[in-house]
């Protein structure tokens, strides 16, 4: 065995609040609601815009690790419909992620329509605007589609840009690019929206235990008995 190796087993100690170690992350945790929602899809006849209404939830979880990697994160549910209506128009859920050590945010994202994808980008800590995107056949930032959606539907390209804005909401625009059978030109599928905050965080476990643990036993201050 090489005694040069790197180390890829050894953890890292983590910070049991996930909240403060969000980077750029931490303005999209909580509850949020919008209904001025817009997007550009296709049909038969060409193309469609519909306006939507969105619920979506970022709460944040426990550190994980790959090793020596270190990553703090939130999983979401976001939740769609047209203004009016019941029935689901868009449904996903996923991870968003923060490396601090390399300034890397990921999303993970799956749908029930049987696709998934895995986009990343880079940014400082502080960031209010980050931009991450995904491409069809990459195995670090890639993007997976059920065999009707590979063939007909195929997305090759994945974008989203998020915008924290000053008076708390934050906005994001995707872009997905999709080569449709019958058709000789890309499509892009557009997706925008502005979000306000209707709901506070609750914090992952771990933290809950800390500060669980710190009312349990306070800290004795220098001289008292027991010091």
């Amino acid at each position: 065995m090489d005694s040069g190796a790197t180390d890829i087993f050894t953890e890292p100690a983590g910070d049991p609040d996930t909240l403060a170690n969000l980077g750029p992350l931490r303005p999209l945790a909580g509850v949020w609601h919008g209904t001025t929602g817009h997007d550009t899809h296709p049909v038969a006849a060409g193309s469609e815009d519909d306006t939507f209404v969105e619920r979506f939830e970022a709460q944040p979880i426990d550190f994980q690790t790959n090793g020596p990697q270190l990553l703090y994160g939130l999983r979401y549910h976001t939740h769609i419909v047209k203004p009016g209506e019941v029935a689901m128009f868009h449904d996903q859920v996923g991870y968003w992620l923060w490396e601090p050590a390399t300034h890397t945010v990921t999303l993970t994202a799956s749908i029930p329509r049987g696709q998934t994808l895995l986009a990343s980008g880079l940014c400082d800590s502080q960031a209010t605007r980050f931009e991450l995107a995904a491409t069809r056949g990459s195995t670090l930032s890639g993007i997976a589609s059920n065999p009707f959606l590979d063939e007909h539907f195929t997305t090759t390209h994945f974008r989203i840009v998020v915008e924290i804005n000053t008076d708390g909401t934050w906005a994001y625009e995707e872009h997905t690019t999709l080569l449709i059978t019958g058709r000789p030109e890309p499509f892009d599928h557009v997706d925008r929206h502005t979000l306000h905050r209707v709901g506070l965080p609750t914090a992952n476990p771990l933290a809950v235990e800390a500060q669980r643990a710190a009312v349990s036993s306070p800290a004795i201050p220098p001289g008292e008995p027991g010091s």
